[in-house]
């Protein structure tokens, strides 16, 4: 088996699949995913391969785009790394950790148990937060038709994957429902220090953002 090789080719694959993405769930967004993951994974001792795999494969599946549903089973990543030859063991690996990796409501504990799985969730969860988070989070929202804002829609704390599924409010919620809960859910010391400056970025972008909304910044 091939590693380097099946790595290269996997690539290949998925940004063949998403590079006309607008949501924010792009080729870009895999790219800055994989390259996160291989540095936490180095710092934290995981198995690269295993990763890079994860890490590569991980939306091609995906629920919000409208690919089945987060507890399905990922078909199409599991076609690729068959007939690619990776190994069963390694393919169940990289399964499990696709299949647990999203968030889903901010009372759902979708912790994984296998350090890879942690080191590709917090590289994700990273680039759901900080100056990237708040493009991709407006990209997504404009994606799916949702208003920027709305001051009488309040935030919600979801119990269950079902209603954080079903949830249409604005974007600015979901600041509140999930980016700025990021930032504690890290699984990593590396990822928790690279979080906590993008965390903190969200907070004065939050801040000004509603600031303006209110006009505050034009008075005096």
């Amino acid at each position: 088996m091939n590693k380097e090789l099946i790595l290269q080719q996997t690539a290949a694959y998925v940004e063949a699949i998403l590079s006309d993405d607008s949501s924010g769930h792009d080729w870009w967004h895999i790219q800055r995913v994989w390259k996160n993951a291989v540095h936490i994974g180095q710092q934290e001792g995981a198995d690269l391969f295993i990763v890079e795999l994860a890490a590569l494969l991980h939306d091609i599946d995906d629920y919000k785009l409208g690919k089945g549903n987060a507890t399905d089973e990922p078909l199409a990543a599991k076609k690729w790394l068959v007939q690619s030859g990776v190994e069963p063991t390694i393919i169940f690996q990289v399964l499990d950790i696709i299949k647990g990796l999203s968030f889903k409501g901010a009372k759902v504990d979708t912790t994984l148990t296998t350090k890879e799985g942690m080191v590709v969730q917090d590289a994700d969860r990273l680039d759901a937060i900080g100056a990237i988070g708040i493009g991709r989070a407006f990209a997504y929202g404009g994606h799916k038709g949702r208003a920027i804002y709305d001051p009488a829609i309040r935030p919600q704390q979801h119990d269950s994957f079902e209603a954080y599924k079903k949830n249409t409010g604005p974007t600015i919620n979901h600041f509140y429902e999930k980016l700025l809960l990021l930032k504690d859910l890290m699984n990593t010391k590396t990822a928790r220090r690279i979080a906590q400056d993008r965390h903190e970025f969200m907070e004065q972008f939050l801040d000004r953002f509603l600031m303006e909304w209110e006009g505050e910044d034009s008075l005096g």
